[in-house]
């Protein structure tokens, strides 16, 4: 998938989890998932675990991770 392509969720997810690469893994999802909980609309957290369920192409590990925790 180009750059171009890459849906705005999924982009965003990224440069998120960018900024926690340093991170111990479990504990850096845990704050991403905390950050989508209270920023993201409801249509951005459904249209990233959709991405997930469809195999998280383009999609960086952590923030699989994070969108993983955000499932009830």
């Amino acid at each position: 998938m180009s750059a171009t392509t890459i849906p705005a969720h999924v982009r965003l997810a990224n440069d998120i989890a960018v900024q926690f690469h340093g991170r111990d893994p479990e504990q850096a999802a845990a704050e991403i998932a905390v950050h989508m909980r209270t920023f993201w609309e409801p249509r951005m957290k459904t249209a990233l675990l959709a991405h997930v369920d469809a195999g998280a192409a383009d999609l960086d590990g952590l923030a699989v991770r994070a969108a993983e925790l955000l499932r009830p």
